[in-house]
């Protein structure tokens, strides 16, 4: 019934593949098409992404502004007080 650790159970139908770590290599075509990958990913998504973050700031900005503004007091409402 038992076995070794790792192989406690038995499965069936199932085929699992494995390469070694010593065979794999690390960072493949990295530099000739990994930068070019990167731009163009990029490129296609900037405009989906950026405007929700451009006007998320904008609104962000202006709320802090007019937060400021409004916190402090009105100089007019205190002319005639001694």
């Amino acid at each position: 019934m038992g076995g070794h650790f790792g192989n406690l159970e038995r499965i069936r139908h199932v085929i699992t593949y494995s390469l070694s770590p010593f065979e794999q290599r690390a960072f493949p075509n990295y530099f000739s098409k990994g930068i070019l990958n990167v731009w163009r990913r990029f490129s296609t998504q900037v405009l989906r992404v950026a405007p929700p973050f451009v006007i998320a700031y904008v609104v962000y900005s202006w709320g802090t502004q007019e937060f400021e503004r409004l916190k402090r007091k009105n100089p007019a409402d205190y002319e005639n007080d001694e």
